[in-house]
């Protein structure tokens, strides 16, 4: 039909709309996504002044989202494991709204992660600590915290990995894989070690002075004192 002149073939029900909503998914995954990073870049640049722990923070989320898509393939597409997860076997591919859907959430509570320790090693570093014992400082206030909200996230999206609607389930077990990669691996070991390799210059190009140090400690700024 469609070589006859002035013919039009139209493709109607699920399969048109699941056609049709992919590639609207995909033509606008990019902009999601190049929002969210620059959101989140301009964010913490602005709250640290600085500029390397913003580019660590929007590497290390990077990571771990693309870690745990790498997971929910493996289960789901690859067929590891998925039986534990009620599913008689792999299924074809991910639903195309699941990276958008991760992406976002994982970026934001990543991000709050990301806030609570840099801004606990800034305090301790601009009130004359040596890097290392900033770093130590940050992960001792902020470890049990983070620990804590990341139990609680990731036993909340494991309940979802075992709903029987596939795409609660598929958006639960990413979301809890990419929390625990999140909050262990890269909050509480890659980044308190890249924080520690940069030193002084996580915090380029911010300049700390005495008076900025007395905001942070309560005490009243010495004047000819310089910070390390």
């Amino acid at each position: 039909m469609t070589g006859l002149s002035g013919a039009r073939l139209l493709v109607g029900g699920l399969p048109a709309f699941n056609a049709e909503y992919q590639d609207e998914v995909h033509s606008h995954i990019g902009t999601v996504v190049g929002l969210v990073v620059v959101g989140s870049f301009l964010a913490l640049l602005i709250g640290f002044r600085s500029v390397l722990v913003p580019i660590k923070a929007v590497v290390l989320n990077l990571l771990s989202v693309a870690a745990a898509f790498g997971a929910a393939v493996l289960v789901f597409q690859d067929g590891w494991g998925v039986r534990f997860l009620g599913l008689p076997g792999p299924i074809d591919a991910l639903f195309p709204a699941v990276p958008l859907v991760v992406f976002c959430l994982v970026f934001g509570l990543s991000m709050d992660y990301e806030v609570f320790l840099v801004a606990r090693v800034a305090e301790a570093a601009r009130t004359g600590a040596d890097p290392e014992a900033a770093v130590v400082h940050g992960v001792a206030r902020t470890g049990r915290v983070i620990t804590s909200a990341a139990l609680i996230m990731v036993t909340v999206f494991a309940a979802f990995a075992f709903s029987d609607f596939l795409l609660i389930k598929v958006l639960g077990f990413t979301l809890a894989v990419a929390i625990i990669i999140d909050a262990t691996i890269v909050r509480m070991a890659v980044g308190p070690a890249l924080l520690r390799l940069a030193g002084e210059w996580n915090w380029w190009p911010g300049v700390r002075t005495p008076t900025e140090a007395a905001t942070f400690t309560g005490q009243p700024p010495v004047v000819g004192e310089p910070l390390r």
